[in-house]
Protein backbone atom coordinates (compact mmCIF):
# COMPACT_ATOMS: atom_id res chain seq x y z
CA UNK A 1 0.00 0.00 0.00
CA UNK A 2 1.44 3.64 -1.35
CA UNK A 3 2.74 5.84 1.89
CA UNK A 4 2.41 9.66 1.55
CA UNK A 5 4.09 12.41 3.57
CA UNK A 6 1.69 14.88 4.59
CA UNK A 7 2.79 18.65 5.72
CA UNK A 8 -0.01 21.23 7.09
CA UNK A 9 1.74 24.46 6.87
CA UNK A 10 0.22 27.22 9.64
CA UNK A 11 1.21 30.28 10.78
CA UNK A 12 2.28 28.91 14.28
CA UNK A 13 2.99 25.03 13.28
CA UNK A 14 3.75 23.15 10.66
CA UNK A 15 1.84 19.59 11.19
CA UNK A 16 2.94 16.24 9.46
CA UNK A 17 2.50 12.97 9.52
CA UNK A 18 2.61 9.88 6.65
CA UNK A 19 -1.01 8.75 5.48
CA UNK A 20 -2.10 5.78 3.33
CA UNK A 21 -4.21 5.37 0.42
CA UNK A 22 -7.24 4.25 3.16
CA UNK A 23 -6.74 7.57 4.71
CA UNK A 24 -5.18 5.31 7.70
CA UNK A 25 -2.63 7.80 9.29
CA UNK A 26 0.71 7.74 11.87
CA UNK A 27 0.18 10.08 14.87
CA UNK A 28 0.89 13.96 13.46
CA UNK A 29 4.34 15.35 14.82
CA UNK A 30 4.99 19.14 15.00
CA UNK A 31 7.76 21.81 14.55
CA UNK A 32 7.56 25.51 14.95
CA UNK A 33 6.94 27.51 11.87
CA UNK A 34 10.15 28.98 10.83
CA UNK A 35 11.25 32.47 10.08
CA UNK A 36 12.81 31.88 6.86
CA UNK A 37 11.76 29.65 3.84
CA UNK A 38 15.04 27.93 3.83
CA UNK A 39 14.52 27.07 7.44
CA UNK A 40 11.14 26.05 6.25
CA UNK A 41 12.80 23.90 3.42
CA UNK A 42 15.65 22.36 6.34
CA UNK A 43 12.79 21.36 8.29
CA UNK A 44 11.39 19.20 6.20
CA UNK A 45 14.29 17.60 4.38
CA UNK A 46 14.81 16.64 8.30
CA UNK A 47 11.31 15.02 8.43
CA UNK A 48 11.42 13.57 5.17
CA UNK A 49 14.90 11.67 5.71
CA UNK A 50 13.13 9.66 8.43
CA UNK A 51 10.82 8.72 5.94
CA UNK A 52 12.41 7.63 3.18
CA UNK A 53 9.64 5.15 2.15
CA UNK A 54 7.23 7.23 1.18
CA UNK A 55 5.64 7.98 -2.35
CA UNK A 56 5.89 11.48 -2.41
CA UNK A 57 4.90 14.79 -0.24
CA UNK A 58 1.68 16.39 -0.01
CA UNK A 59 1.37 19.70 1.17
CA UNK A 60 -1.37 22.06 2.88
CA UNK A 61 -0.66 25.73 2.32
CA UNK A 62 -2.12 28.69 3.00
CA UNK A 63 -3.07 31.70 0.30
CA UNK A 64 -4.06 31.39 -3.22
CA UNK A 65 -2.13 28.16 -4.25
CA UNK A 66 -1.50 27.69 -7.93
CA UNK A 67 -1.07 23.74 -8.08
CA UNK A 68 -0.25 23.48 -11.32
CA UNK A 69 2.28 26.63 -11.15
CA UNK A 70 4.15 25.98 -7.98
CA UNK A 71 3.47 29.76 -6.39
CA UNK A 72 1.31 30.31 -3.88
CA UNK A 73 -0.25 33.89 -4.79
CA UNK A 74 -2.45 36.35 -2.06
CA UNK A 75 -1.32 36.88 1.50
CA UNK A 76 -1.33 34.82 4.54
CA UNK A 77 0.36 35.16 8.08
CA UNK A 78 3.70 33.38 6.43
CA UNK A 79 5.09 36.25 3.94
CA UNK A 80 7.59 34.40 2.73
CA UNK A 81 6.17 31.48 0.67
CA UNK A 82 4.54 33.76 -1.41
CA UNK A 83 6.22 33.90 -4.56
CA UNK A 84 8.49 31.33 -4.73
CA UNK A 85 8.39 28.29 -6.50
CA UNK A 86 7.71 26.37 -3.51
CA UNK A 87 6.79 22.78 -5.54
CA UNK A 88 9.50 23.16 -7.65
CA UNK A 89 12.28 23.81 -4.72
CA UNK A 90 10.98 21.26 -2.78
CA UNK A 91 11.25 18.83 -5.03
CA UNK A 92 14.75 19.35 -6.35
CA UNK A 93 15.64 19.15 -2.75
CA UNK A 94 13.70 16.44 -1.62
CA UNK A 95 14.28 13.91 -4.36
CA UNK A 96 10.27 13.40 -4.32
CA UNK A 97 7.11 13.88 -6.43
CA UNK A 98 5.32 17.05 -4.13
CA UNK A 99 2.08 18.36 -4.66
CA UNK A 100 0.40 21.13 -2.67
CA UNK A 101 -3.15 22.59 -2.51
CA UNK A 102 -4.99 25.73 0.11
CA UNK A 103 -5.67 24.35 3.81
CA UNK A 104 -9.61 25.41 2.93
CA UNK A 105 -9.33 23.43 -0.47
CA UNK A 106 -7.79 20.45 1.70
CA UNK A 107 -10.31 20.61 4.15
CA UNK A 108 -12.79 20.20 1.77
CA UNK A 109 -10.96 17.49 0.03
CA UNK A 110 -10.93 15.17 3.57
CA UNK A 111 -14.91 15.57 3.49
CA UNK A 112 -14.76 14.27 -0.48
CA UNK A 113 -12.62 11.61 0.45
CA UNK A 114 -13.57 9.91 3.40
CA UNK A 115 -15.83 12.04 5.22
CA UNK A 116 -19.19 13.08 5.28
CA UNK A 117 -19.41 13.95 1.50
CA UNK A 118 -18.11 10.80 0.39
CA UNK A 119 -20.87 10.26 -1.69
CA UNK A 120 -21.11 13.56 -2.90
CA UNK A 121 -19.89 15.08 -6.54
CA UNK A 122 -20.52 18.64 -5.78
CA UNK A 123 -20.30 20.63 -2.68
CA UNK A 124 -19.53 23.60 -1.12
CA UNK A 125 -17.31 23.80 2.27
CA UNK A 126 -17.93 26.74 4.32
CA UNK A 127 -14.72 27.60 7.20
CA UNK A 128 -16.32 30.06 9.86
CA UNK A 129 -13.50 31.03 12.28
CA UNK A 130 -11.26 34.53 12.32
CA UNK A 131 -12.91 35.07 8.92
CA UNK A 132 -14.81 33.42 6.16
CA UNK A 133 -13.45 30.89 3.60
CA UNK A 134 -14.44 27.73 1.92
CA UNK A 135 -13.96 25.92 -1.22
CA UNK A 136 -16.62 24.79 -4.01
CA UNK A 137 -15.51 20.74 -5.22
CA UNK A 138 -16.87 19.85 -8.56
CA UNK A 139 -17.08 16.27 -9.95
CA UNK A 140 -15.06 15.39 -6.31
CA UNK A 141 -12.20 18.09 -7.39
CA UNK A 142 -11.57 21.56 -6.20
CA UNK A 143 -12.88 24.64 -8.92
CA UNK A 144 -9.77 27.19 -8.31
CA UNK A 145 -11.66 30.20 -10.60
CA UNK A 146 -10.04 32.05 -12.57
CA UNK A 147 -8.37 34.01 -9.97
CA UNK A 148 -7.98 31.03 -7.86
CA UNK A 149 -10.71 32.54 -5.58
CA UNK A 150 -13.04 29.71 -6.02
CA UNK A 151 -14.83 29.46 -2.74
CA UNK A 152 -13.61 32.74 -0.87
CA UNK A 153 -17.20 33.05 0.05
CA UNK A 154 -15.96 35.95 2.85
CA UNK A 155 -15.71 38.16 -0.13
CA UNK A 156 -19.50 37.87 -0.91
CA UNK A 157 -21.23 41.37 0.22
CA UNK A 158 -24.19 40.25 2.71
CA UNK A 159 -25.25 43.99 4.02
CA UNK A 160 -24.87 48.00 2.99
CA UNK A 161 -25.43 50.30 6.05
CA UNK A 162 -27.16 53.35 4.55
CA UNK A 163 -25.86 55.48 7.70
CA UNK A 164 -22.70 54.70 6.80
CA UNK A 165 -22.62 54.35 3.00
CA UNK A 166 -20.77 50.84 3.36
CA UNK A 167 -20.37 47.43 2.00
CA UNK A 168 -20.30 44.89 5.21
CA UNK A 169 -18.93 41.25 3.46
CA UNK A 170 -19.74 37.71 4.75
CA UNK A 171 -16.32 37.66 6.77
CA UNK A 172 -17.16 41.73 8.29
CA UNK A 173 -20.75 40.35 9.54
CA UNK A 174 -20.75 36.20 9.62
CA UNK A 175 -17.59 35.51 11.49
CA UNK A 176 -17.06 34.70 15.17
CA UNK A 177 -14.61 37.26 15.83
CA UNK A 178 -17.17 39.95 14.27
CA UNK A 179 -19.51 38.30 16.90
CA UNK A 180 -17.70 39.46 19.96
CA UNK A 181 -16.33 42.67 18.62
CA UNK A 182 -19.74 43.71 18.51
CA UNK A 183 -20.98 42.47 21.91
CA UNK A 184 -17.70 44.54 23.02
CA UNK A 185 -18.44 47.61 21.66
CA UNK A 186 -21.80 47.10 22.89
CA UNK A 187 -20.83 46.70 26.23
CA UNK A 188 -18.12 48.94 26.34
CA UNK A 189 -15.48 46.88 27.00
CA UNK A 190 -12.49 45.44 25.28
CA UNK A 191 -12.74 42.97 23.00
CA UNK A 192 -9.80 41.13 23.95
CA UNK A 193 -11.42 40.43 27.22
CA UNK A 194 -13.81 38.53 26.39
CA UNK A 195 -13.97 35.09 25.61
CA UNK A 196 -15.84 34.08 21.94
CA UNK A 197 -16.65 30.74 23.48
CA UNK A 198 -18.75 31.78 26.20
CA UNK A 199 -20.43 34.28 24.30
CA UNK A 200 -22.17 31.43 22.53
CA UNK A 201 -22.69 29.79 25.29
CA UNK A 202 -23.96 31.90 27.53
CA UNK A 203 -26.26 33.28 24.67
CA UNK A 204 -29.38 32.48 26.25
CA UNK A 205 -28.54 33.91 29.33
CA UNK A 206 -27.56 37.35 28.33
CA UNK A 207 -29.31 39.47 25.84
CA UNK A 208 -26.46 41.26 24.57
CA UNK A 209 -24.57 38.16 23.98
CA UNK A 210 -28.05 36.54 22.14
CA UNK A 211 -28.49 39.63 19.77
CA UNK A 212 -25.44 39.00 18.34
CA UNK A 213 -24.76 34.80 18.12
CA UNK A 214 -28.74 34.88 16.63
CA UNK A 215 -27.31 37.95 14.03
CA UNK A 216 -24.35 35.27 13.50
CA UNK A 217 -26.86 31.92 12.75
CA UNK A 218 -28.63 35.10 10.93
CA UNK A 219 -25.94 35.69 8.42
CA UNK A 220 -24.67 32.27 7.46
CA UNK A 221 -27.83 30.67 7.17
CA UNK A 222 -28.28 33.79 4.50
CA UNK A 223 -24.91 32.40 3.31
CA UNK A 224 -25.85 29.05 2.97
CA UNK A 225 -28.89 29.93 0.93
CA UNK A 226 -26.96 32.13 -1.53
CA UNK A 227 -24.81 29.20 -2.32
CA UNK A 228 -27.66 26.94 -2.81
CA UNK A 229 -29.00 29.26 -5.62
CA UNK A 230 -25.83 30.48 -6.74
CA UNK A 231 -24.08 26.72 -7.14
CA UNK A 232 -26.78 24.41 -6.49
CA UNK A 233 -24.94 21.72 -4.74
CA UNK A 234 -25.96 18.56 -2.96
CA UNK A 235 -24.21 19.26 0.12
CA UNK A 236 -23.38 22.09 1.99
CA UNK A 237 -20.19 21.84 4.82
CA UNK A 238 -19.54 23.60 7.96
CA UNK A 239 -16.00 23.49 9.10
CA UNK A 240 -13.90 25.70 11.39
CA UNK A 241 -13.81 25.72 15.00
CA UNK A 242 -18.12 26.57 15.32
CA UNK A 243 -18.59 23.31 13.55
CA UNK A 244 -17.93 21.76 17.14
CA UNK A 245 -20.85 23.13 18.78
CA UNK A 246 -23.67 20.78 19.14
CA UNK A 247 -26.23 23.32 18.40
CA UNK A 248 -25.03 24.39 15.17
CA UNK A 249 -27.43 22.50 12.52
CA UNK A 250 -30.49 23.43 14.94
CA UNK A 251 -29.45 27.02 14.97
CA UNK A 252 -29.04 26.98 11.28
CA UNK A 253 -31.88 25.32 10.39
CA UNK A 254 -33.91 27.72 12.38
CA UNK A 255 -32.94 30.78 10.89
CA UNK A 256 -33.19 28.59 7.27
CA UNK A 257 -36.99 27.78 8.68
CA UNK A 258 -37.63 31.54 8.84
CA UNK A 259 -35.83 32.70 5.20
CA UNK A 260 -38.34 29.62 3.55
CA UNK A 261 -41.59 30.77 5.37
CA UNK A 262 -40.90 34.60 3.43
CA UNK A 263 -39.22 33.57 0.95
CA UNK A 264 -42.19 31.12 -0.30
CA UNK A 265 -40.71 30.72 -3.96
CA UNK A 266 -38.09 28.87 -2.87
CA UNK A 267 -38.17 24.99 -3.00
CA UNK A 268 -34.60 24.03 -2.72
CA UNK A 269 -33.40 23.89 1.00
CA UNK A 270 -30.28 23.14 1.60
CA UNK A 271 -28.53 19.75 2.82
CA UNK A 272 -26.12 21.56 5.58
CA UNK A 273 -23.67 19.19 7.30
CA UNK A 274 -21.20 19.53 9.85
CA UNK A 275 -17.69 18.49 8.74
CA UNK A 276 -16.07 14.81 10.33
CA UNK A 277 -12.67 15.95 10.11
CA UNK A 278 -10.96 18.13 12.79
CA UNK A 279 -7.44 18.86 13.54
CA UNK A 280 -5.97 16.26 11.21
CA UNK A 281 -8.29 17.82 7.86
CA UNK A 282 -5.66 19.35 6.13
CA UNK A 283 -3.16 16.53 6.23
CA UNK A 284 -6.17 13.96 5.24
CA UNK A 285 -7.26 16.30 2.32
CA UNK A 286 -3.69 17.02 1.35
CA UNK A 287 -2.99 13.34 0.53
CA UNK A 288 -6.02 13.11 -1.13
CA UNK A 289 -5.01 15.71 -3.68
CA UNK A 290 -1.73 14.22 -4.32
CA UNK A 291 -3.50 10.89 -5.19
CA UNK A 292 -5.92 12.74 -7.82
CA UNK A 293 -3.00 13.81 -9.29
CA UNK A 294 -1.12 11.17 -10.03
Amino acid sequence: MKKYLAFDVGGTSVKYAVVNEENASSSSNKFKTPDTLDQMYLEMEKVVHNYSNVEGIALSMPGAVDSDGGIIYGSSAIDYIHGPNIKEDLKQRLNKDVEFENDANCAALAEVWKGVACHENDCCFIVSGTGIGGAVIKDRHVHHGNALHGGEFGYMIMRYDQDEKRYYTWSDDGSTVAVTKRVAKELGVDYHTLDGKEVFDQADNNEVYKKYVDEYYRTLAMGIYNLQYAYDPSMIIIGGAISSRSDLLDKVNEQLDIIFSQLTHAHVRPNIKVCQFGNDANLIGATYHYIQRH
